[in-house]
């Protein structure tokens, strides 16, 4: 790729200095790892952000290739010429004859390939766009991910920048990953084998150290616990910490009536004292240009749309601010920014990155989950802070920001680099958007390498749009994974054989993807190949490149990350980066399976998804059946895993070994328990491993969205669970439990809850006005209290109790005992102690003296 030195431009250094221009003797050649691509609407021309590690800047380099945005169409030139309202668009470049890969149809087709001077002439208009005028192929890709695909650049990858060129820097991908992959992968095609080894030269290239600053703001609201809106910014920023990775950090405090001014030095950062708002903001913004990443938690909602609508306010002049704003995120001119509160939003993420150790997406359970350390708790409203708890409190929360990038060696940072090589997306993109654009962007890079047209949703649906079986869950579009009835009661040593990445597994062996699922051949081999328990067919012919990526994705996974990032010969630090890959890896894998099934992705396939779910019963189920006939004892069974009771570890080998042979699949240990509750409902289930730790799985009194006192009741029976040994230790266990949970009961009946430990706590998240459709329950309680005279706004946090009569809640500063509705609250009693109390093989019913609770249920 080319671009010329003229359109070089520095960004932020790491040491103060920020260049609006490089010369170009200052940019002859440099190093720097690719970490973001944008598009400059003025210039109409794409840019490249690289990270120069030499140097700790981002310099930005602007595209003179002439590379233009487009989208096909299936008629022929002729016939696109002859149609006016294209050939007349303003914004149409020219008409190209082009030839491609129909996948769908196994042809090559011959298109005309419309060429636009900019991308909003292609799609992104209200109206008028081509893509309004015409039936057309590839025109709802974003113009910067065309840009990455058809320039093959590699996000998150370091180049050199060498006169006019931009090359990607040699790698060699070390020996023993090299061998050790090509001698167990099984696949000996030179497709499946290049690839992979492709993947391993993106995975195994080191990761660069990132300068960063980690930003946040405090705002003064004249009501307690709201948060001013961004949009309007009508209040000052009262306090701004920045807190870099380079040791530094500094605290900007705007001087208030009523407040002494005094030194604070009990904090460890430099702290600047303002009379003049704008003053303040305009040193925050200088700081935040020398440093090349910039990390917020929610900054793309709050903190930097907050700072960058009242720089309007203030009339700060615009090229001072390094903040650049779209619909849903903000951005910096000459950095990159980092929304950790999006990131780590990801259910992906949360789930299979960091194994759910956080369940509420706020800064303070997130870091208290995965650094112990949270937020400082202050007894008055922000406003009403002194200049020292103020500081204090605004620097806690950046430091924390900051550390949720350092901890455990750099693991988030090292993440989303790894999450961007595999996307084929800009660091900013990969933290702010979910699994199923990651997976989207890397089959598209894929079709665009392989010349192949990426169809578009209604015309994979028209061919293929069917499924075959019946739904057992309401709302589903086909029949899902199986799950076994559980055997009610406590199992002592309990193992649980996994598939691993059974789904993934299953869309490489069976060859599974939009184009081989009911593929259009004729021939006998490809009709009868037939998934299991359905009339599908999957073709004989042709590798689906879904089949290709995940496979080989898969099999790096399994045989190469996993086992070494477990590998105690190896240096911490490797071991460290091994568990990142690995973790991306199941990232992506584990949501393969889904996308397909999900009408939102452009690729939706249902007969993919039925496909896979199909051969994943099959598999199950054959491996239960294997495994009674070894005389193991089957006690639960849930998509991918089966939980076995006492089973003998030669019978565990026997089964795993004919896993291999047998379903080409790896069966391995998962998890092994010294007793699992399982209650009679599926996806139930209590397990206690041997170090005491308890693991629930779908139990209530786990969840968000219930009262103090049922969590914290529900806390303590699972720290009396996890002290039992042996079955005699159950039964005193028993009457522990029993004891707490009456008295919850009791307390409850007779109304002696304290009201603070009833509530329910939801943010307003708009004006009350703005619920139209529905009117949620806190959106009720918000109402009356604006009834009673108190003001309401967006982003307060609204705490309410259940009460009998209309509208069914309350706000707690209006609520009295005696209308608490009790009846609700058994509801929630119920479901949530039943469950466990069910595994424990204790009856409610007998527990509260024989009185069945619905008695209560009217109050």
């Amino acid at each position: 790729m080319n671009c010329s030195l003229d359109s070089f431009i520095e960004g932020s250094s790491g040491n103060g200095e920020v260049q609006a221009s490089g010369s170009a003797s200052e940019a002859k050649s440099f190093s720097g790892y690719l970490v973001e691509v944008g598009y400059d609407g003025e210039r109409k021309s794409a840019f490249i952000k690289f990270y120069d590690p030499n140097h700790n800047r981002i310099r930005v380099w602007y595209d003179n290739t002439g590379h233009l945005p487009y989208c096909y169409v299936k008629e022929g030139l002729d016939a696109v010429k002859s149609n006016e309202a294209v050939a007349k668009h303003p914004g149409l470049e020219r008409l190209e004859s082009a030839v491609k890969y129909d996948a769908l149809r196994d042809v090559k087709v011959e298109l005309t390939k419309i060429v636009a001077k900019d991308p909003l002439s292609i799609g992104g208009k209200p109206s008028g766009s081509i893509r309004d005028l015409v039936k057309a192929w590839e025109a709802d890709i974003k113009y910067v991910e065309n840009y990455i695909y058809d320039l093959s650049l590699k996000p998150g990858l370091p180049y050199v920048v060498k006169e006019d060129s931009i090359v990607e820097s040699e790698f060699e991908i070390p020996e023993e990953a090299k061998q050790t992959v090509q001698d167990t992968i099984r696949e000996r095609e030179k497709e499946y084998v290049d690839l992979t080894l492709n993947w391993l030269k993106l995975l195994e290239c080191p990761v660069p150290w990132y300068l960063r600053a980690a930003l946040d703001i405090e705002v003064y609201s004249d009501v307690a616990n709201r948060v001013p809106d961004p949009r309007e910014a009508e209040y000052p920023v009262i306090c701004a910490s920045i807190v870099g990775n380079d040791g530094r950090s500094h605290i900007y405090l705007l001087e208030r009536e009523g407040f002494e001014k005094k030194d604070l030095p009990s904090l460890n950062a430099e702290v600047q004292f303002y009379d003049d708002e704008k003053a303040l903001l305009t040193e925050v913004f200088k700081r935040i240009e020398e440093y090349p990443f910039i990390i917020t938690f929610n900054g793309d909602d709050f903190d930097l749309r907050y700072l960058y609508h009242r720089a309007e306010r203030l009339q700060i002049p615009r090229e001072t601010v390094p903040i650049e704003l779209s619909k849903d995120s903000a951005s910096l001119r000459r950095g990159v920014h980092i929304d950790l509160y999006k990131f780590f939003f990801n259910k992906s993420i949360q789930v299979y990155a960091f194994s759910q150790k956080y369940r509420e997406n706020t800064l303070d359970e997130v870091a208290v989950s995965l650094i112990e350390e949270g937020k400082i708790e202050i007894q008055n409203p922000i406003s009403q802070l002194t200049y020292q708890e103020l500081a204090e409190y605004c620097l806690n929360d950046a430091e924390l920001t900051l550390k949720l990038t350092t901890f455990n060696d750099d693991l988030v940072m090292k993440l989303i680099t790894i999450l961007a090589r595999i996307s084929y997306m800009g660091l900013g993109d990969v933290s702010r958007q979910g699994v199923s654009n990651w997976i989207k962007s890397m089959l598209y890079k894929a079709h665009r390498e392989r010349n192949m047209l990426i169809p578009r949703s209604d015309d994979i649906l028209s061919l293929k749009g069917i499924t075959t079986t019946q739904a057992i869950i309401k709302g589903k579009k086909y029949k899902g994974a199986i799950v076994v009835e559980p055997v009610q009661g406590v199992h002592f040593k309990v193992s649980v054989l996994d598939f691993a990445s059974l789904y993934p597994s299953i869309i490489k062996v069976w060859n599974l993807g939009y184009e081989t699922v009911i593929c259009p051949h004729e021939d006998p081999a490809c009709r009868g190949n037939l998934v299991p328990g359905t009339p599908l067919w999957i073709c004989k012919r042709n590798r689906a490149l879904e089949s290709l990526l995940i496979g080989t994705l898969r099999d790096l996974r399994v045989k190469w990350y996993k086992p070494k990032s477990k590998d105690p010969q190896l240096p911490e630090e490797k071991r460290k980066l091994y568990q990142v890959v690995q973790n991306a890896l199941k990232v992506v894998l584990n949501a393969s399976y889904g996308v397909f099934g999900a009408e939102t992705f452009p690729l939706y396939c249902p007969p993919v998804a039925e496909s896979t779910a199909a051969i994943g019963r099959y598999v199950i189920t054959k491996t239960i059946e294997k495994a009674r006939s070894l005389g193991v004892n089957v006690i639960y069974g849930d998509t991918d895993s089966i939980f076995l009771g006492n089973p003998e570890r030669a019978q565990l080998e026997k089964l795993m070994e004919w896993s291999r042979e047998e379903l080409g699949l790896e069966l391995e240990i998962d998890k092994e328990y010294r007793y699992v509750a399982l209650s009679s409902r599926k996806k139930n289930y209590l397990g206690v491993y041997p170090d005491g730790n308890v693991d629930v799985k779908g139990l209530t009194g786990k969840k968000r969205h219930i009262p103090v006192f049922l969590k914290e009741a529900f806390s303590q029976l699972i720290g009396i669970l996890s002290q039992v040994q042996s079955r005699e230790d159950f039964e005193m266990a028993i009457e522990k439990i029993k004891g707490i949970v009456r008295k919850c009961y009791l307390d409850l009946k007779a109304r002696r809850m304290p009201m603070e430990d009833l509530a329910f706590h939801v943010m307003i998240s708009k004006t009350i006005e703005g619920y139209v459709k529905t009117t949620p329950q806190h959106v009720k309680a918000a109402q009356l209290l604006e009834g009673s005279g108190y003001e309401v706004k967006p982003g307060d946090i609204i705490s309410f109790v259940k009460v009998l009569g209309d509208p069914g809640v309350k706000p707690v500063q209006l609520a009295v005992k005696e209308e608490i509705d009790v009846g609700k609250y058994l509801e929630y009693f119920t479901s949530t102690f039943e469950q466990v109390l069910d595994a424990l093989g204790v009856d409610m019913e007998e527990l509260m003296g024989g009185t069945k609770l619905e008695a209560f249920f009217g109050g």
